[in-house]
């Protein structure tokens, strides 16, 4: 005589729950697997194309008011026209944000001027113009006596900035947002002989970039 051996249902459910199990485990093995090599690639390629800064440049600056309302209040107007420049071979550039204003002597002395937004293509060049103005803007008590010893010194120094958010673009792929700084020294001539206004750079000069 044989023996008939039955299954019980509670070990038919608890085999297949262990198939469901190593199923589900093994899906969970290859999603994974597949989103790690996605995301070396997209380092190696980071990492091998590196993206350089953008480059900017004062083209023109012309300062056609500085005015003290009284010791603390001045009033002020500048034209500038800035070059901007994708210096990378294979990455481009989404400048999202973007605004300049002017500082003399560590003080801001207009409101910050708002550029439109705009792609940059690898080695491509833009140029970006503003108007920068301020109206009753707080200033040191010394302002006028800075002023006053630039006038003397034959210079007077300006520093322009920026600051702003961009993302960068690898083919199809464009990277999170990147908040950058620039900082631009204007040196102007400026004498009691001079004519005023306005007071302009003779010299494009060069700015620095942080990232």
């Amino acid at each position: 005589m044989s023996l008939a051996h039955v299954k019980s249902p509670k070990h038919c459910a608890n085999k297949q729950e262990l198939k469901v199990h190593k199923r589900y485990k093994k899906l969970f093995l290859g999603v994974s697997a597949f989103l790690s090599t996605i995301s070396l690639l997209i380092l190696l390629l980071w990492l091998i194309l590196h993206p350089s800064k953008p480059e900017f440049r004062v083209k023109q600056a012309d300062v056609y008011q500085l005015n003290l309302i009284d010791l603390h209040l001045l009033n002020s107007s500048i034209q500038l026209t800035l070059s901007s420049k994708n210096p990378n071979h294979r990455v481009g550039i989404y400048y999202d944000h973007l605004q300049v204003y002017a500082a003399y002597k560590g003080q801001q002395i207009t409101l910050p001027t708002s550029l439109p937004p705009f792609y940059q293509a690898y080695q491509d060049s833009n140029l970006l113009t503003a108007f920068l103005a301020g109206s009753s803007v707080p200033v040191a008590p010394s302002f006028g006596y800075e002023v006053g010893k630039d006038q003397s010194a034959g210079r007077f120094v300006l520093n322009l900035k920026a600051m702003g958010r961009l993302r960068w673009k690898v083919g199809s792929w464009v990277s999170g947002g990147y908040r950058f700084n620039v900082d631009c020294v204007a040196v102007m001539p400026f004498g009691p002989t001079l004519p005023m206004p306005p007071l302009t750079l003779n010299h494009p000069t060069r700015c620095s970039t942080t990232l």
